[in-house]
Order: C-alpha cells, then sequence, then structure tokens
C-alpha cells in the first residue's frame, strides 16, 4: 500500500519524539513520517525562536514553533484554506507556496502578488489544488528563508498513484548558519569569494594539485577563481537534514522488503547538492512533483528550490544517505535503518571541482587565456575570444552587473552537473521524460533569449544585465501564447531559475514527453532552453533561486494578460 506507516517504526519514534521540541513529528530525529498539519483549515504561525544545531543555538524563524516548519499535506482536487498569523513583532512576512499552481494573488511574493503579512496580521491563502506530488514552501520577505523560514508540502493525487510504494521519508536539505543572514550578504558584498577557504595555493602548485602554472597565470590575468564553485559554504554553513546537523544522525526506518519513497526537497539558501546513497541504487520517479518514466541512477545535482522523487528498496542493514555540498567543503547526513540506534559508514568528503574552460563559456574548444580583446586570430592562429564581447549578446545591456560574456555557450542538460562528470550513473536532465503526454504539444510561435549575468567582485547579479531595483517593464506574456525561451548563463556560478505559477517543458530531444519543471539549474556557461505556455493571468515572480543573487538583483517580474488587456 502506498505510503503505509509501519506501526513498530511509529513506537520507535515515539520515544524520541519528545526529545526535541522544535522539530514536528515527520523530522524527529527517529522520523515517524507522519503528516503534521492537512484538512480544510490549515493554520501557521512565523514566530522567531532558538535553533540547536549539533550543540550550537542560534537565532532562527520557524513556523508553529519548528524548523523546518510542517509539513502541509494537501490532496488533489480539494480546497487549500491557510491561515497564515505573522508572530513576528516587527517586520512583515509571506509564504510563498513553491510550484504549486494557483491564482496569482495568493502566490505570496510582497510587492508582486500581494502587499505581504504585517507584524501581528493574518492573510489566508485560499485556492483550488490541482495537482499532486512534492512542493515546499518558504517566505518571500527579505532574508528570512535563511533564517528557517520553510517547509515541506506533499499532495497526494486523486486518483491512485502510478508509483508503487510501502513507507515514505520526506527529506528537507538546507543550509543554516550561526551568521544573521545580512552579515553574510554583506561579506559578500565585500569580497565575492570571502567564504572560499579551499582555494589553489602554492603548496598545491609544488605537490602537483589543481592546475598547472601556466592556466594559474591565465585564469589570473582573466581575474577568474576556477575554485569558485559555491559562494557560500561549510566556512559559513552547516548543512541540515530535516532540521538536523550532521552528528544528530536523522534516522528514517523501514522494514526489510519495502519500497521505500524518499522525497527530497532543497530547501536551501545557496546550496546545490550532490545526493547519493552508497551502496543502494535510487530509482527517480518524479521531479519537481510531476511523475517521470523510472530512471535508475546511482547520484543526482540537486539545484536549490528542486526536488526529486526516489524510491530505493534497501536490506535489512543501515545506509547513509549523502547529500554533499557541490564544492565539496561540507555535507548533511542522514540515515536510512530497519532498526533505531543503527548508522553506516560516512565516506569522506572528495576532492573539490574545479571550474574549466566550459565553465567559462568557451563550449568544446580551447581559447588564447591571454586573450582580453574582442578581435579575431591572423589565419593559422588560434581564435582569440574576449570575455566581455558585448557584441555577442546585443540584448545584454552593458552594465557594472556584466563581468563577462559566455563566448560560446552550449546546452549542458546531457551533463550532471559540476563535479559529477566521472561519475558513470549520475542523472541528468536528458534522462528525464515525464510519465504523462505534455497537455500543450503546440510548436511555439516566438523565440527569446535572457541571459545570466554577474559580477562576482562586486557581488551584482541580473536578467541581462538589468538587476531587479533598475527594471522598467515586466517581461510580457500573451495569455495562452506558447513561447521557447532559452537562458544563457554567462557566469561561472550555477543557476537555479524559477519561473511562479508555471510549469515549462525542457527541451532535451522528448518530444510530447518532454519533463516538465518550475526550476531549472542553469550550469556555468551554459544554456538552457524550455517551451513556456502562459497560461496563468497576472503577475509572477522570475527569479535566481540562490538567496543572495536574488537578494543582490537577479530577479523579474513576468506578467501574462489577455490581448485584449496587453494592447
Amino acid at each position: 500500500m502506498s505510503g503505509a506507516i509501519g506501526r513498530r517504526s511509529l513506537l520507535a519514534a515515539g520515544g524520541a519524539a519528545a526529545l526535541v521540541p522544535w522539530l514536528p513529528a515527520w523530522a524527529q530525529p527517529i522520523a515517524s513520517g507522519l503528516p503534521t498539519v492537512g484538512g480544510a483549515d490549515i493554520r501557521l504561525s512565523i514566530a522567531h525562536r532558538m535553533l540547536s544545531v549539533d550543540g550550537r543555538t542560534s537565532h532562527a524563524i520557524g513556523i508553529n514553533g519548528t524548523i523546518p516548519g510542517p509539513l502541509v499535506r494537501l490532496k488533489e482536487g480539494t480546497t487549500a484554506r491557510l491561515r497564515v498569523t505573522n508572530a513576528l513583532p516587527d517586520e512583515d512576512s509571506s509564504i510563498h507556496w513553491h510550484g504549486l499552481i494557483l491564482p496569482f494573488h495568493m502566490d505570496g511574493v510582497p510587492g508582486i502578488s500581494f502587499p505581504g503579512i504585517a507584524p501581528g496580521a493574518t492573510f489566508t491563502y485560499e485556492f483550488p489544488v490541482r495537482q499532486s506530488g512534492t512542493y515546499w514552501y518558504h517566505s518571500h520577505s527579505g532574508l528570512q528563508e535563511q533564517m528557517g523560514h520553510y517547509g515541506p508540502i506533499v499532495i497526494d493525487p486523486a486518483d491512485p498513484d502510478p508509483v508503487a510504494y510501502d513507507r515514505e521519508h520526506v527529506i528537507v536539505l538546507s543550509d543554516h548558519s550561526a551568521l544573521h543572514p545580512h552579515a553574510i550578504f554583506k561579506k559578500l558584498k565585500q569580497m565575492g569569494g570571502y567564504f572560499n577557504h579551499n582555494k589553489q595555493t602554492l603548496a598545491g602548485l609544488i605537490a602537483g594539485r589543481d592546475q598547472p602554472l601556466n592556466d594559474r597565470v591565465a585564469w589570473g590575468a582573466m581575474r577568474m577563481d576556477p575554485t569558485d564553485i559555491s559562494d557560500v559554504t561549510a566556512a559559513a554553513y552547516t548543512y541540515l537534514v530535516n532540521g538536523h546537523g550532521l552528528a544528530d544522525n536523522w534516522t528514517g526506518l523501514f522494514a526489510a522488503g519495502e519500497r521505500v519513497r524518499l522525497r527530497i526537497i532543497n530547501a536551501s539558501a545557496m546550496t546545490t547538492f550532490n545526493i547519493r546513497v552508497p551502496d543502494l541504487a535510487m530509482t527517480v520517479v518524479q521531479a519537481d512533483g510531476l511523475n517521470v518514466r523510472p530512471v535508475k541512477v546511482g547520484e543526482f545535482q540537486i539545484g536549490v528550490a528542486e526536488t526529486y522523487d526516489v524510491i530505493v528498496e534497501p536490506e535489512d542493514r543501515a545506509y547513509s544517505i549523502i547529500a554533499e555540498n557541490s564544492d565539496r567543503s561540507g555535507m548533511a547526513r542522514a540515515t536510512l535503518a530497519p532498526r533505531p540506534g543503527m548508522s553506516a559508514p560516512v565516506p569522506p568528503l572528495r576532492a573539490r571541482p574545479l571550474a574549466t574552460m566550459r565553465d567559462m563559456g568557451m563550449g568544446d574548444m580551447g581559447m588564447d587565456h591571454g586573450a582580453m580583446g574582442h578581435g579575431s586570430a591572423a589565419p593559422g592562429e588560434p581564435m582569440r575570444h574576449g570575455m566581455r564581447d558585448m557584441k555577442s549578446a546585443p540584448t545584454v545591456k552593458d552594465t557594472p552587473a556584466v563581468q563577462s560574456i559566455s563566448p560560446m555557450p552550449v546546452d549542458r542538460t546531457g551533463e550532471p552537473g559540476q563535479g559529477l562528470e566521472d561519475v558513470a550513473d549520475a542523472l541528468t536532465y536528458r534522462d528525464l521524460v515525464a510519465l504523462d503526454r505534455n497537455p500543450d504539444t503546440r510548436v511555439p510561435s516566438r523565440e527569446m533569449q535572457i541571459h545570466l549575468t554577474g559580477n562576482m567582485e562586486r557581488y551584482m547579479w541580473a536578467f541581462d544585465g538589468v538587476k531587479m531595483n533598475e527594471v522598467t517593464a515586466p517581461i510580457p506574456f500573451t495569455l495562452g501564447e506558447r513561447v521557447r525561451v532559452t537562458l544563457v548563463n554567462d557566469t561561472m556560478m550555477t543557476h537555479p531559475i524559477h519561473l511562479h505559477g508555471h510549469f515549462f517543458e525542457l527541451v532535451t530531444g522528448k518530444g510530447d514527453h518532454a519533463p516538465r519543471k518550475h526550476t531549472v539549474n542553469v550550469q556555468p556557461g551554459g544554456k538552457v532552453t524550455f517551451d513556456l505556455t502562459a497560461d496563468a493571468p497576472g503577475d509572477w515572480a522570475f527569479h535566481c533561486h540562490l538567496l543572495y543573487h536574488m537578494h543582490a538583483g537577479m530577479m523579474q517580474v513576468v506578467t501574462v494578460r489577455a490581448a485584449e488587456d496587453a494592447a
């Protein structure tokens, strides 16, 4: 039976649940897997609280007194009514229901879809539940998300679930810091690489590690750092599973022979995770809440705000669930076990990856490392590519928010992500095939290109060189139109791009079964193309889901209007 909770595991979990009062039942050290809030009238309260992680206590923001917030369990075909009270004494708040298809004024983005929730006020979100799957919710006010204002959503399907499983566990990944998020942002503005403590060293050069001397000199001349994989690293972050640090050993129980569904949500502010369960294969059955044809993998990369559901079939032993930060400076860890108190070996952190010329937007070609001009080489000489040739991107505005332009960006949806290039069984977007036929298979009537731009030295991020506070008009769509959008990443950072209120189909050669997503990771120097049906009228946020990138300007508004209204 799908989603059944074993009675023995519930009894075993009961004793542990009382030990951690700031965690909901499903996130206790030994998880019962039970939903926390549901039904026709759900009440949530946002308030300050303290959070203890691996023995260290710091200030945070919780929902109903817990971090993560309670698991919101809904049913497809019903109406959700969620009364949200802001108990913060001196700041507005909000909740965005990430990935949910709903009227724009219920989307929860202050300044775009509603004014926000004032201190002491209550706002009632009410909308029809038109989908099923794994989603999440979080604040869209300031930097509250970084402080613990997030939680999971599971929507049970109205019809029988095509995924067969005996038990489920929700796995919420996040990054927590004792530093206040505004202090983190200030340090990034002062020095983009402030938290990168794994730069190349002279000792490493002498030992033959990392780049050879010529490459280091060339990259230095271009003011590019190949070790700059994550803006905020384990130097500031502790990585959490369901609110638990590495030493806490959150444990999800199972019985031997069960098919276990792991609903994995990346609710972090800034961290891309690489997920694996050593000695246990995973079968991906859902991406961003929508069913896909099962694909067996050994590891996958999950960008900020993405969700993946996987099925595992563990034997009668313990397993470690490893969520390693993409720069490999730290990890989150959980355990799958048939009995409480068990643990499995935790592998050491792997060697950190280095960015390559491909991450710089050079495609499959090399370049003259010393070239900073825009001209072509003489016959017989290598092509010289400027790293800031604005003629290569005529739609991009020449502003300080553009440090570089990718000379030859390529579609990287067939690649698993930075650091996983040598993992043979790692998931790529091209492995995903929608289980059901796409609802709209029309050929797009127009195309558009959007460049993801940034300046790491000044910590400025933008779309097409224009930061959010400098945008003069929204990106317009006509209600019902079909548009092909290509995102071009002109930076050396991976960007998870999220469009509110819509799903889009990745153009990966899967025809009318293209994978549909609400968030897509665009790899450094690469591009991603998707087809969008603008079927949700209203104003919608469109942004990078790295919290500090969004805060620093990589956000715009998409407006969808009927043709007569747009005229």
